[in-house]
């Protein structure tokens, strides 16, 4: 069992920034859930039932990863931070391949990449 003063602190630190982004962005969702259609809203009435309810599912999975990932920071459990952050970095990997698949790479498509950069620096430093 790897014990948690194993983990560096600063790791902890960035993956407890991590889960307050995720809260963050899954609750102003909750407000705002046209901010899903980000790549194009084109035939899509973002007023409407279907694309709220969308909103609101993809607020309800942000808010989710986030409060899993602050509570495993703040234990400080290696494995619980892997596994949450692998969630978090397939969820990035998606956000890519639906960039690539619109022909698109945009802020959204370096944004999920820089992500995935700095996910697995925690996985890898979890793991050392």
């Amino acid at each position: 069992m790897i014990e948690s003063d194993t983990i560096p602190m600063y790791v902890r630190i960035v993956a407890g920034f991590f889960a307050l982004a995720n809260i963050v962005y899954g609750v102003v969702g909750y407000f705002k859930p046209s901010q899903i259609f980000e790549n194009s809203t084109e035939g899509i009435d973002v007023k409407g039932k279907g694309a709220r309810y969308a909103g609101y599912e993809y607020a309800s999975r942000n808010l989710s990863i986030g409060i899993g990932l602050l509570i495993a920071a703040s234990i400080g459990s290696p494995l619980g931070i892997i596994m949450v952050v692998i969630v978090r970095a397939l969820v990035e990997i998606q956000s890519m391949l639906i960039n690539i698949k619109l022909r698109k790479i945009n802020e959204g498509f370096i944004t999920a990449a820089v992500f995935i950069a700095i996910e697995l620096f925690i996985i890898f430093k979890c793991l050392n």
